[in-house]
């Protein structure tokens, strides 16, 4: 860990927060999204994560190696045949 800097909690509207100095946000790679949670009575806050991180290269991946199919065949029902154009 680094050097600890003290701040003051501050009023937010109905809520509190803490003013975060713009030298550890650029060190912690933190933007406009956390993620806040409680251990072992510390409150951590990190960058939160991004979704879907990741899926575009996995599913190439996926394709190269043929492992993209469905596993079970597509089954429709007869309400499926009388209510939809195929």
């Amino acid at each position: 860990m680094g050097t600890a800097i003290r701040t003051r909690i501050v009023k937010i509207g109905n809520s509190q927060g803490i003013r975060i100095p713009k030298l550890l946000l650029e060190q912690s790679g933190i933007g406009e999204e956390v993620e806040i949670e409680i251990q072992d009575c510390h409150l951590i806050v990190r960058a939160a994560s991004k979704s879907r991180q990741g899926w575009e290269e996995a599913f190439a991946t996926m394709t190269k190696q043929h492992d993209d199919a469905l596993l079970d065949d597509a089954v429709t029902t007869e309400w499926e045949h009388l209510e939809w154009e195929w």
